[in-house]
């Protein structure tokens, strides 16, 4: 579904990606894990045409979309659910949850995935008229993730979900991507916590000074000494 050769890119002026190469599956849940500054949210980014790759190819099933509009990208089923949430506070959660439907013109078609969201996420409905701001962390987190899904993505990009969520919400929020995985999402996951986010994934890259160092399933990325002395602390 997505392949993304030797990419590189800049972010802000500063060289960021350094020959950034994955793929990701159809139906898979895809690891990208690294320390800070590792370049991960950037090469989501640089997917979503956020940030604009000097070098490198991005194809996402048959097409190039290297330099291609982000508007573009959003229409042709890649969703970029951003790093600190950054829903709309003013809005209520419904409104912010319409917004993410921008691309659908059948209003039976955003009914249904309205419905979806709030099956998935009973809170979001429960507080509907609610206004963003007022939602705590964790509900924050469902209202992004809710927007994100309001077109069906065909493949649904996380950037660190878990931030600044309390271990109970962390271990609730991972129960929700997996089931997102097992509804038939493709998942590509940016993750802080690298013990969690590999123990669901297909398959992971590890991501050091912009550059893909390692790649391998869930399982043997977690066993890998790279990842057990850098991230697990053992």
């Amino acid at each position: 579904m997505l392949k993304v050769d030797k990419i590189k890119a800049h972010y802000e002026g500063i060289p960021a990606l350094h020959e950034v190469t994955l793929e990701v599956h159809p139906g898979e849940l895809v690891a990208m894990v690294g320390a800070n500054g590792a370049g991960k949210s950037t090469a989501l980014k640089a997917i979503v045409g956020a940030v604009s790759p000097v070098s490198g190819s991005i194809v996402f099933n048959g097409k190039d979309i290297t330099r291609e509009q982000t508007a573009k990208i959003v229409r042709l089923g890649v969703v970029y659910v951003p790093e600190s949430r950054r829903i709309f506070g003013p809005l209520t959660v419904e409104e912010n949850l319409l917004l993410g439907a921008f691309t659908s013109d059948s209003e039976e078609e955003v009914g249904e995935h309205l419905n979806h969201v709030y099956g998935l996420f009973p809170r979001l409905k429960e507080r509907f008229r609610q206004k963003g701001e007022t939602l705590s962390g964790g509900e924050q987190q469902m209202l992004a993730i809710g927007r994100g899904l309001m077109i069906r993505p065909k493949l649904l990009m996380l950037d660190e979900p878990s931030l600044g969520l309390m271990p109970k919400l962390v271990t609730e929020l991972f129960k929700t991507i997996s089931l997102l995985k097992e509804e038939g999402y493709t998942i590509l996951l940016v993750e802080q916590n690298v013990r969690e986010a590999l123990e669901i994934a297909d398959r992971g890259y590890i991501l050091q000074t912009g550059r893909t160092i390692h790649t391998g399933s869930g399982k043997e990325l977690l066993e890998s000494d790279t990842v057990r002395k850098a991230f697990l602390g053992l």
